[in-house]
Order: structure tokens, then sequence, then C-alpha cells
């Protein structure tokens, strides 16, 4: 029985509590980024296909830097967000031109690869070699 209370508490203890990782909670940066192709992925810093993403999309943050946004938010913590965008499913990413139109949007975890070469096909040149290290 002691077993079974304990497993409870830390089941509950586990949906409550949205561990940190280092990416950004607070109210999100607007969404498109005005002037400039945006990348926003959807998604919670607790989800398991969005941590998998999260290196991914910070090494594509600083690579674009200047070229493209490359942002996070997550829904759990801004659920206005996730209305806003109509987001059902975690982790979700959209594609905005520079005029603010949704271009392309994907549910589900998305490589690098296939971000960059989406970035590219909406004319983001791609980053140099080593860039934003």
């Amino acid at each position: 029985m002691k077993t079974l209370v304990r497993f409870a508490l830390l089941l509950a203890a586990l949906v409550i509590l949205h561990p940190f990782d280092g990416r950004a909670a607070s109210p999100p940066v607007p969404v498109p980024v005005k002037d400039m192709v945006t990348m926003v992925d959807l998604g919670a810093t607790s989800c398991i296909p969005c941590k998998m993403m999260a290196p991914i999309i910070e090494e594509l943050a600083a690579e674009y830097r200047g070229k493209a946004a490359i942002l996070f938010v997550d829904v759990w913590q801004n659920p206005d967000e996730a209305k806003k965008f109509k987001v059902s499913i975690i982790p979700t990413q959209i594609f905005f031109d520079r005029a603010g139109n949704e271009i392309y949007r994907h549910s589900g975890f998305l490589d690098k690869n296939t971000i960059m070469a989406q970035l590219a096909q909406m004319g983001v040149a791609r980053p140099a070699a080593g860039s934003g290290k």
C-alpha cells in the first residue's frame, strides 16, 4: 500500500511540475516577428519530442540570428498562444514569411535539416558552417 501511495504522489508531482530546461518561459515574443521570416516551435518543456527538439531550436536560433527568427513558445505556460495558433498537438512548428503569412505547418518532431530546407525554400540563406557558435 505504501508503494502505491508513493507512486501516486510521484505521478501527481510529475503531472503538476514542469521542469525548466533554460528555454524562455515568460510571455513570448510577438509571433511572427515583424519583417522577418519566422519559425516558431510551439511545445512544452516537459514533452518528450519537444525536449528532443530543444537543442535543435537553440542551435538554429543562434545560426540564423539576423536572418530569420527561430522561436520557442511553451504552450503550457502560455495557453493563449496555443489557442491563437490553433495548436492541438505538440510540438507544432509554424513557418511565416516576412509579411507574416503562414507558409507551412508541421506537427510532431521536425529534424534540423528539414527546418533548414524549409527556411531555404522561403528564401533564407543557409548559415555558413560553424556560425552561431
